[in-house]
């Protein structure tokens, strides 16, 4: 089948730096660059990266940026048809600070990107219909995220939420449209209002949200791996050991190889198994797309014992 995604694209500018200012600090940076981005464009790479055909439905500005954030997907052959261009704003951009140690502030400018309507699910409507996997996230309007999982519920295509950047609360009745939901830690606590300080707490929020109607939940835990619970089973997953360079597109990568290994037809577990893979070896270079690794990399990791890289 293919994959769609629905959400953000943004140009990164990227300042690394040794650490990150505090209020009112100036800190004098070592790098900067400039990368393709976006909660959306990242994970249609990581599918696409994958083996997998995959849809991006967006907006880009008609600026320059617009152009080469077009180009980039194309050339890795995402279809990008169901991408509009709005002549009358820029395109979105993300200001990103990155420390030494990998950790990293974002500033997100949504741009086109937040003024995507019910347009732009027309266009995602003609594209459902072809796929088995429709995932979201939250750089775009909350209105047209819950219009386009309505939309793919209605025929059948499984949705899957990447509740990031987490809002203070996601309205009761999204829940039930949602088949698999992977907030990180803080992104959890949010949704749920209490801290997960501990493994019975983090167990606590996933059954929370599972009483609210979504069927499968993924709480991404960092170097501590993920959990999962759905109303049958419950379960840790562990972290593979890389060396962090940069923990942007992390989260991205790691929905990205679970909505490959699901397109495959797969089962949870190993879909599991690829986003941990994926999102660990985000981290181990500099960026999110260029950083995002290939299908015979996965598969060479998939293969051996090896728990580190």
């Amino acid at each position: 089948m293919s994959i769609v995604i629905f959400g953000s694209i943004n140009m990164d500018m990227i300042a690394q730096t040794p650490h990150l200012p505090q209020p009112g600090e100036t800190v004098i940076g070592d790098h900067f660059i400039t990368l393709p981005g976006g909660k959306g464009a990242n994970q249609a790479v990581a599918t696409a990266k994958l083996g997998r055909l995959t849809y991006f439905v967006g907006r880009v500005g008609g600026d320059s940026f617009g152009r080469e954030l077009l180009k980039r997907l194309e050339t890795l052959k995402i279809n990008t048809q169901g991408v509009f261009i709005d002549q009358k704003t820029f395109s979105g951009v993300a200001m990103i600070n990155v420390e030494t140690s990998g950790e990293n502030t974002i500033i997100v400018i949504p741009g086109a990107n937040g003024n995507i309507d019910e347009s732009d699910i027309t266009r995602l409507e003609k594209i459902l219909s072809k796929t088995s996997l429709l995932l979201l996230q939250l750089e775009i309007p909350l209105a047209a995220v819950e219009m386009a999982a309505r939309e793919a519920k209605e025929l059948g295509v499984t949705v899957m939420l990447d509740p990031a950047p987490a809002p203070e609360k996601l309205p009761d009745r999204l829940y039930p449209l949602i088949d698999i939901i992977t907030p990180n830690q803080n992104e959890a606590e949010k949704l749920v209002g209490f801290p997960l300080d501990n493994e019975e707490e983090i167990k606590k929020a996933a059954n929370v949200l599972l009483k609210k109607g979504v069927k499968i939940v993924v709480i991404k835990l960092g170097d501590k791996g993920a959990f999962y619970a759905t109303d049958k089973e419950q379960d840790f997953v562990p972290a593979i050991k890389v060396k962090t360079i940069d923990t942007v597109g992390a989260g991205d990568g790691f929905n990205g190889g679970i909505a490959a290994a699901l397109d495959r037809g797969l089962c949870l577990k190993e879909a599991l198994k690829w986003g941990t893979i994926v999102g660990a070896l985000t981290t181990t270079k500099e960026g999110a797309q260029t950083a995002l690794p290939d299908l015979d990399v996965v598969h060479s990791l998939l293969l051996s014992d090896n728990s580190s890289v």
